[in-house]
């Protein structure tokens, strides 16, 4: 089965050994994702914000494999402080109202970074 993948261009991938998105078949995985930019935490203290920027990421690697937010069936969301749960779920509604996949919101002792509120992973079925 052919294997797409989708690069976010951060030098972790290669380090690491992971790509942003994977495609097999019509079943696409996209990794934990974070509001980084050029190594840099955007967003700092606002978990709205960065909820929304992290979804924008996602959207661009699904569309890069031609997929569309729709196309979701599981998100998955580790959080340092879940009493900004209502920022959260603000943004994840905004994204999938209509869509509603199956969803997890979790809280984590800590991300990579201290300023990184939100991490998620997205699951995908591309109708072919």
């Amino acid at each position: 089965m052919e294997r797409k993948k989708v690069s976010s261009g951060t030098t972790w991938e290669e380090k690491v050994g992971y790509s942003r998105a994977i495609q097999t078949g019509n079943y696409i995985e996209v990794s934990g994702t974070t509001a980084v930019v050029n190594n840099e935490v955007v967003c700092i203290g606002d978990a709205y914000g960065q909820t929304k920027f992290i979804f924008n990421i996602i959207e661009n690697a699904l569309n890069k494999l031609g997929a569309t937010l729709s196309d979701v069936v599981r998100t998955r969301m580790y959080v340092t402080d879940i009493s900004k749960f209502e920022d959260y779920t603000k943004a994840h509604g905004e994204f999938f109202k209509d869509v509603r996949p199956a969803a997890t919101l979790v809280e984590v002792s800590g991300l990579v970074h201290p300023n990184m509120l939100i991490e998620i992973e997205v699951t995908a079925i591309k109708d072919d």
